[in-house]
């Protein structure tokens, strides 16, 4: 049987006028209790042992119990409180000190504290409540968390730490100060959680935690919306993330699975994977990031499957000795480079589409730099397909470009090696080797080039054989200046044009074409000088001498800021924030 016991601050026959004294005597008959308390303030504070419940006789909200600053509500047992308003500054308000306690409809307000402290061994219960100005604390200990709201908490709304296991769930966190949720060293499940306004990430795994996180949404963060930091592991699946600086950062040798998620309107980056994280993704959606979609860099190496990039500035950014492999990836709509290999960065590309943006793959950087693309497609691009850049070196496998400016560029002393690729409805040429690149080709096919199909220049080498250039109105094949090279066993066709024009150096074994063949020193003064520069389509009427193509764009600055980790602030969960 439960012993009940009234608590008024009116009193009167059998009814206790504080809390404590009902306390006292329920634990003076040790039996299981239950403490029904009358609206009131009550400025004491609560030390509950033993089997207690601990309820509003009124309306939820009805039962202040505060104090000016410590402790209100101390518990070692099993505990219930309900419908209760629990207040105090600078201490911790709730403390479970041992057994388990659980709160339901019930407000802490705590500020320069921690609302509720679950210390090793305790198991805490927080149903249907509220949480102010103050964090909620789990060391150690195991927590499930239902249905509360989290509000303009100091430092992180809710940690996990030092080994806690904790759920989550449809609870919403709003304006902490640093995270929303932050797991260190502990594991926990979020699930059907809102987060907003969050100062630093709003859900965080550090110090190798084991973080799930599921159908949550995340807006307007200052900093990323999910981070992976310090070997964490987990999943994150089905989490829309917008208005963040960073959708999802992944670092530091972390590595989650995430599927299904969308990064919208973040501010930098949609997905940043750095400093030797790793992290798979599939069908994940980025739209509009600021600055780089998917930025992967400092030795990160995701692996990307089925996702899609719309809209934004830069699409993919492997860079800073970054990797990753990318397979069955859409990029559209861009105001930049769709997919960017710079700095020693290696990517490998798989059944990847692109479409409607200015340059759809760039390479620049050391020979370490580069670019495997297999199977892909590049339609509508405003100048290039495809450049190489630097000394960096591109392996192209059954690629199509389609209506843009200039098909497969390679330029300074970057390589190119083509196989089995076509280059259609170009403005100005099909394939370019400038400086010193060298192009490899193998089966390539330039076809209904508006100028020129095949041009070197300056001391570029060309190596291409079986291949065809068709229907191309100025020029098939253009070798000039000091380039040179052979021609293998390719062919010329078409009813326009000049079929080869070259400078001598040029080997042409098993050429056919029935167009002219001309070989002749340039002209001291050309009749028509045209230069391209990466720019709006250009468009040529009959034969162009000594044209210049120069294949490169604008420079677009990738500033990384992860603000997940700022060494010099600390939070109160006695780590770094």
């Amino acid at each position: 049987m439960v012993a009940r016991y009234r608590v008024s601050p009116r009193g009167g026959m059998g009814v206790h006028r504080d809390i404590a004294s009902a306390l006292a005597a329920a634990a003076r008959r040790g039996r299981p209790a239950r403490l029904e308390i009358a609206p009131g303030h009550y400025a004491e504070p609560l030390f509950v042992r033993g089997e207690v419940e601990l309820v509003a006789a009124g309306e939820p909200g009805s039962v202040t119990v505060g104090l000016p600053r410590g402790t209100v509500l101390e518990t070692a047992g099993t505990v219930l409180a309900r419908g209760l308003v629990l207040a105090s500054r600078d201490a911790d308000v709730v403390r479970c000190g041992a057994g388990s306690l659980t709160l339901e409809h019930t407000e802490v307000r705590a500020p320069g504290g921690v609302c509720v402290h679950a210390t090793p061994g305790t198991a805490v219960t927080l149903r249907d409540s509220a949480f102010r100005h103050g964090r909620v604390l789990f060391a150690g200990a195991g927590g499930l968390v239902e249905r509360c709201r989290f509000t303009d908490a100091a430092d992180n709304a809710l940690a996990a730490i030092e080994g806690a296991q904790v759920s989550v769930a449809n609870s919403r966190f709003e304006r902490s100060r640093i995270h929303g949720i932050r797991v260190s060293g502990a594991r926990a499940r979020v699930t059907g959680c809102e987060l907003t306004g969050t100062g630093n990430a709003a859900v965080m795994a550090d110090a190798q935690a084991e973080l799930a996180v599921a159908d949550c949404v995340v807006e307007a963060g200052h900093a990323e919306g999910v981070a992976y930091i310090e070997q964490s592991v987990g999943s994150v699946d089905r989490v829309r993330v917008t208005d963040a600086e960073h959708g999802i950062a992944v670092a530091s040798g972390s590595d989650p699975v995430v599927r299904g998620c969308a990064f919208v309107g973040c501010r930098d980056t949609g997905i940043n994977v750095r400093t030797a994280g790793r992290g798979r993704f599939e069908d994940c959606e980025v739209g509009r990031a600021g600055n780089v979609a998917v930025h992967v860099g400092e030795g990160g190496a995701p692996r990307v499957d089925d996702c899609r990039v719309l809209g934004g500035n830069v699409g993919v950014a492997v860079v800073s000795a970054g990797r990753g492999r990318f397979t069955r990836l859409r990029v559209a709509d861009l105001t930049g480079v769709a997919l960017r290999v710079r700095d020693g960065g290696k990517a490998e590309f798989e059944q990847v589409r692109v479409e409607r943006c200015p340059t759809h793959l760039e390479t620049r950087g050391d020979g370490g730099t580069t670019a495997d693309v297999t199977d892909a497609v590049f339609h509508d691009f405003a100048m290039s397909a495809v450049e190489a850049l630097g000394q960096s070196r591109v392996t192209l496998r059954r690629v199509t470009a389609e209506r843009g400016t200039v098909g497969f560029g390679v330029a300074e002393e970057a390589q190119l090696f083509v196989t089995d690729c076509g280059a259609r409805a170009v403005s100005t040429v099909g394939a370019v080797a400038l400086g010193k690149g060298r192009l490899v080709a193998r089966r390539l096919t330039v076809a209904g080039s508006d100028s020129i199909g095949l041009l070197a220049k300056d001391h570029a080498y060309l190596d291409v054989s079986g291949s065809e250039f068709a229907d191309c109105a100025a020029v098939g094949a253009w070798v000039r200046d000091e380039a040179g090279g052979q021609l293998v066993d390719c062919a010329v066709t078409g009813a326009r044009g000049t079929g080869v024009r070259h400078n001598g150096r040029v080997a042409m074994p098993s050429l056919r074409t029935p167009l002219p063949v001309e070989e002749a020193e340039e002209p001291a003064q050309a009749p028509a000088n045209v230069t391209y520069v990466m720019g709006p389509a250009l468009t040529i009427h009959g034969n162009v001498i000594n044209s210049q193509i120069a294949v490169g764009n604008e420079r677009v600055e990738m500033n990384q800021h992860i603000t997940s980790r700022q060494p010099t602030q600390t939070d109160e969960d006695g780590t770094p924030a």
